[in-house]
């Protein structure tokens, strides 16, 4: 059983946003991540989804992409995104996702689990720089780089309880939807954060249409994966 993760999905069955705005990699985009995810991915593995998973805006819209993500093998813990508008509290998703069968689905957001040998956790992050964000409005930066700092603790926090309790040897892996560092700027309080609870793996998705960076980078001792899914090709990336 493998631990497989892919971010930003874009899923649209009932939202017209089209993606190949971001260049040919998108087109056809979401046949080709089925053929791949049935392809690399069993029914007994997991698939982490670090945010941006469907363009609905309401829960309710949404239903049909996440049917199509029911569909396809494996369990899948669903991280937010900056283009998650859907998003409910955690009860109310949870209501959703039992009364419409999605059995497979599962929400990673202010919690932790212990998948296979490695203990899960994560969190949306924010952007990099305040600049970029005014593509979401006028909002108070350090207001909501500070709550996605406590959210992140909060999910390192059940990480460290989960490890306390007999899971000690199970490293904790971090996936974000923002990177925490890019393009030579950083989130000095999420990258902090991450280095005082010793993480040393953490997957990040968001940027789009950049494909010559190298997969993987390390600051110090920590190492940050790009996973977006055009980066992969639309193809799950085994981390284990």
């Amino acid at each position: 059983m493998s631990i497989f993760v892919i971010a930003d999905l874009h899923l649209s069955a009932t939202a017209d946003h089209p993606m190949d705005v971001f260049g040919s990699r998108w087109q056809g985009y979401t046949q080709r991540l089925c053929k791949h995810w049935r392809a690399v991915v069993g029914e007994q593995d997991t698939v982490i989804v670090p945010g941006d998973v469907s363009w609905a805006m309401h829960l309710s819209e949404a239903k049909a992409d996440f049917a199509l993500l029911q569909s396809l093998p494996g369990t899948k813990y669903l991280g937010k995104g900056n283009h998650d508008f859907w998003w409910e509290t955690a009860a109310k998703m949870g209501r959703f996702f039992e009364e419409n069968g999605f059995s497979s689905l599962r929400l990673l957001y202010n919690n932790a689990y212990v998948v296979e040998n490695y203990i899960v956790c994560g969190t949306r992050g924010w952007f990099v720089e305040e600049e970029q964000q005014v593509t979401v409005g006028d909002v108070d930066y350090a207001k909501i780089v500070n709550r996605e700092v406590q959210r992140l603790k909060i999910s390192l926090d059940a990480a460290k309880r989960l490890q306390a309790d007999g899971n000690e040897e199970k490293e904790i892996l971090v996936f974000l939807h923002f990177p925490p560092v890019w393009n030579g700027f950083s989130c000095p309080e999420i990258l902090e954060t991450l280095q005082a609870y010793g993480i040393r793996r953490c997957y990040h998705g968001h940027i789009h249409g950049v494909y010559h960076v190298p997969p993987k980078r390390q600051i110090g001792d920590l190492e940050l994966h790009m996973i977006s899914s055009d980066f992969l090709d639309f193809v799950p990336l085994r981390i284990i």
